[in-house]
């Protein structure tokens, strides 16, 4: 949480794809630097709340008061696999090779930070860690499938699929625990099959599709995504897409499609979309005027929620939005736009949170945005249920205005939002 002199040191080598990255980790012993960059958690979550200090569990009481246990939701949780027991699940092969570097840097944080000590056995290790998790962290969660990268003719194109979560693994996982996990889907829009894999997983009350299209290879603003933008509003089905520049994974070549604007043709078919992370990070082309300079991407998400024409039709998740890469600017922002807290939804976007390097509270309370005695009691928990912290975190964060009135994340972001049900059981 508070970064030592080696994260310190390690930080600003997690932007560029650098041989330094293999070198130091070599020097310094490969586990050691893991576990200090990832591995959240030093303590089990069971000791959530009652082993907690009394100004923890106090914490743990005042974030939760206000809210229904059984309505909380998490919009944003990945899954991880390696193919165990045919799971269908697979990360790219550079990802695990010191060949490339940083992929496999990032690799083995992502492992560190989700507990996955023996990656043939990452699928049920995921698992049980996340069901570990979830006795403690009330409510459901939207477990994310991921497809493959395709190019224009639909075809997958393996060198730039990162990794791959089949829809069929994540209703698995769902299925195993239904009252508290729900699957969402992912179909890209060019393969031959995606409308029929539409109409399949609907009847299967699948009724969130997830995309990165920075990641996937997935223009939003494409004609050719007309069809399945048709399949979708006919079925009722919401779109939760990434918006902004994506940072966890290698998409570098594709940067320019998490533009939130290039979503517009998707709200042209009456679409619901849910823009992930608030387009929160990085800046893109204003599509409306190509000749001005690059604007930050969540600017350009605010100027599509402040169109009358998309009421109704987009939405946001919060996932990501506390990560130290974040700006206070836009924090502040966005928790002052009280008149846009009905269109938001909560996300963890674990196994991130469990990213001990990139969950910083201090610079939160530089900005006046938290109070620096919730540091300790939010370190402790923290410490105990990563999920539960991304959770805290959010209800904790405020801004006071200069009337005297204090904006904070409203109870509703974190329930289920009526206009965003993520299971066909939760229809009437």
């Amino acid at each position: 949480m508070t970064p030592s002199v080696m994260s310190m040191w390690i930080l600003p080598l997690l932007r560029p794809k650098s041989l330094a990255i293999a070198c130091l980790v070599m020097l310094c012993g490969c586990v050691g630097v893991y576990h200090h960059l990832g591995g959240a958690s030093s303590r089990p979550p069971s000791d959530l709340p009652d082993r907690l200090s009394p100004s923890a569990r106090e914490l743990v009481r005042q974030v939760y008061a206000g809210t229904s246990p059984e309505r909380l939701v998490d919009y944003h949780l990945h899954l991880l696999g390696m193919g165990e027991n045919g799971s269908g699940c697979y990360v790219n092969p550079r990802m695990l090779t010191w060949a490339h570097p940083w992929p496999h840097f990032q690799f083995e944080i992502y492992r560190s930070a989700a507990r996955i000590p023996d990656i043939t056995r990452a699928e049920s290790q995921f698992s049980l860690r996340l069901s570990e998790l979830a006795k403690t962290a009330p409510g459901r969660f939207l477990l994310l499938a991921f497809d493959e990268n395709r190019g224009p003719d639909g075809l997958m194109v393996a060198k730039k699929t990162e990794f791959h979560i089949p829809n069929e693994y994540a209703r698995k996982v769902a299925n195993a625990t239904p009252e508290r996990f729900v699957a969402a889907g992912s179909v890209h829009p060019l393969r031959p099959d995606a409308c029929e894999e539409l109409r399949r997983l609907h009847a299967q009350g699948v009724r969130v599709i997830k995309w990165l299209p920075n990641a996937m290879g997935i223009n939003p603003a494409d004609p050719s995504c007309d069809p399945f933008y048709d399949t979708m509003h006919e079925l009722g089905m919401i779109l939760l897409t990434h918006g902004g520049v994506e940072a966890a994974v290698d998409a570098a070549e594709d940067q320019a499609l998490g533009n939130p604007q290039r979503l517009q043709r998707a709200l042209e078919h009456r679409v619901k979309v849910i823009i992930a992370h608030c387009a929160s990070l990085g800046t893109g082309k204003d599509l409306a005027n190509p000749e001005a300079p690059p604007v930050e991407n969540w600017k350009l998400f605010l100027r599509m929620m402040d169109d009358p024409r998309w009421h109704g039709l987009l939405y946001a998740d919060l996932s990501a939005t506390t990560q130290m890469n974040r700006s206070a600017e836009f924090l502040r922002t966005i928790l002052s736009r009280e008149d846009l807290h009905a269109r938001l939804v909560n996300g963890s976007d674990y196994p991130v949170p469990a990213v001990n390097v990139v969950i910083w509270l201090r610079p939160w309370v530089r900005a006046g945005l938290l109070d620096p005695a919730d540091i300790a009691p939010l370190r402790e928990i923290y410490d105990t249920n990563p999920l539960v912290f991304d959770f805290a975190l959010k209800r904790r964060l405020r801004v006071i205005q200069s009337n005297g009135h204090i904006s904070k994340f409203a109870a509703s972001i974190f329930q289920e939002n009526p206009a965003l049900c993520i299971s066909g059981r939760s229809e009437h």
